[in-house]
């Protein structure tokens, strides 16, 4: 018997997350596909197709969710191993629902999945989520016609070409370029995509092991990208990348093995997108540098600031027709990969305009950053709202004005600064952001903020 507190625990805002045998098992996943299939056919779906990453549980759990799907008449096309934005490719190109067996940047313990519609259009709570929820208590409706058909399909090669048709680089100057996999997805998918392109590509943990043998595939935790800044100065490398495990998002590091802020790229990317798409509207989240909204109306677009999480990215992205969407996250969003996120895509834009360039990438990212950052910093409090209303009530007489869009947006007086405090969805944590002109500035206000919230 499942409880609605143990599913509450599985099934998050966005997706399916948990321990392999304790949260998450062939019986949860088989029973899961049933209740998307039995929704999807309701709406007039007839196939769901069906990728996994590296981790040693994922086979088996794709090919039970597969079998939930068959048992409502849907047919499921497995993919084999995919990265989650070869996934949303396959269900944007081939017009069909997709699930997407990964954890992302957890542990090797954890499994989950990643659901979405046709077009890639995600699931979300409010989407379908909580209607699976309801049937994995309640049971599935009973379905007497003939079962779906598995038939299988690899997709790599139409991936890889894609993505090359909307970011051409084989006009771009020599680069060596360094990849940290972290025995991720994208040992799977970087050869694929750089294969015959001006690039000597220096590979580290490219091995598929979802064991994680060598670090953790988070590259958000600084201590995940060291290797990488190594190995990107030893192989005199003019530009290293970093991707998650399921290779849907993408850090970078400079030749000097320093490491480019994700706000930075946002702006790149937009001013591409700008001056491919003149006028466009692009959407970045609150915690995204000033650079990327003031660089989008120095070029003409329309800049959408959202609250932080894709689900919000992707709804503003749709609702405003938007050409490219960025968090500081390192998750970037593009209307030509249908409104999806693709670290991939991301890293292909970067080295577009490192190939057309006589500057280092250290010169040229600078361009795009004109002020300084703490980055997130994660604070365990007893009461969120409390701590957050002590910092406004402190530092009542130096705020020019509070925005609630998501926490507290704070602008402080007689300065470019600003910082954010917000409290995680999923911990007892409040999350502080702060941005000012120079470093001395941004750690005299993280001082002063943490001082509050930690008392």
């Amino acid at each position: 018997m499942r409880t609605r507190e143990h599913l509450d625990a599985v099934i998050k805002a966005y997706d399916v997350r948990g321990v392999v045998g304790e949260d998450i098992d062939e019986d949860f996943v088989r029973d899961t596909g049933a209740a998307f299939a039995a929704i999807l056919r309701e709406e007039g779906e007839n196939t769901v197709a069906v990728g996994h990453d590296m981790r040693p549980s994922s086979p088996a759990l794709a090919q039970a969710f597969a079998e939930g799907v068959v048992s409502q008449g849907l047919h499921v096309t497995l993919l084999g191993l995919t990265s989650t934005d070869e996934l949303y490719y396959a269900a944007g190109s081939m017009e069909c629902a997709g699930a997407m067996f990964t954890a992302s940047h957890n542990p090797a313990k954890y499994n989950g999945i990643k659901l979405c519609r046709a077009g890639a259009v995600p699931v979300g709570q409010q989407t379908g989520l909580e209607e699976i929820k309801q049937m994995l208590i309640d049971g599935t409706p009973n379905y007497d016609g003939p079962h779906g058909a598995i038939a299988e399909q690899e997709i790599l090669t139409g991936y890889a070409d894609f993505l090359r048709h909307l970011v051409p680089l084989e006009d771009s100057k020599p680069l060596v370029v360094a990849v940290d996999a972290a025995n991720g997805m994208g040992g799977h998918t970087v050869p694929a995509v750089f294969d015959g392109l001006p690039f000597d590509v220096r590979d580290l943990y490219f091995e598929l092991d979802g064991t994680f043998p060598n670090h953790e595939a988070n590259p958000l935790d600084p201590k995940n990208l060291e290797d990488l800044q190594t190995f990107t100065v030893e192989q005199n490398a003019d530009i290293g990348l970093a991707f998650d495990g399921d290779a849907d998002r993408c850090f970078v590091v400079d030749e000097k093995g320093q490491p480019v802020s994700p706000s930075a790229i946002c702006a790149l990317v937009a001013s591409r997108y700008l001056d491919k798409f003149p006028g466009a509207t692009i959407i970045h989240n609150l915690i995204t540098s000033k650079t990327v909204p003031e660089l989008i109306a120095e070029k003409g677009g329309t800049a959408v600031r959202t609250r932080v999480g894709h689900s919000f990215i992707k709804a503003q992205m749709a609702e405003h027709k938007a050409a490219f969407g960025g968090e500081h996250s390192a998750h970037y969003y593009f209307q030509e990969f249908w409104n999806a996120d693709s670290g991939m895509l991301a890293a292909m834009h970067v080295l577009a305009a490192l190939g057309q360039t006589d500057k280092p990438l250290s010169e040229l990212m600078a361009e795009y950053s004109r002020y300084e950052a703490s980055g997130e910093i994660n604070s365990t409090v007893a009461d969120q709202k409390a701590a957050t209303q002590a910092v406004l009530d402190e530092l009542a007489d130096k705020i020019e004005s509070v925005d609630e869009l998501d926490g507290v947006t704070v602008e402080l007086k007689g300065t470019d600064a600003w910082f954010n405090v917000r409290a995680s969805n999923t911990e007892p944590l409040l999350r502080l952001n702060v941005e000012a002109k120079t470093s001395e500035e941004v750690q005299q206000i993280v001082d002063e903020v943490l001082a509050i919230i930690r008392r």
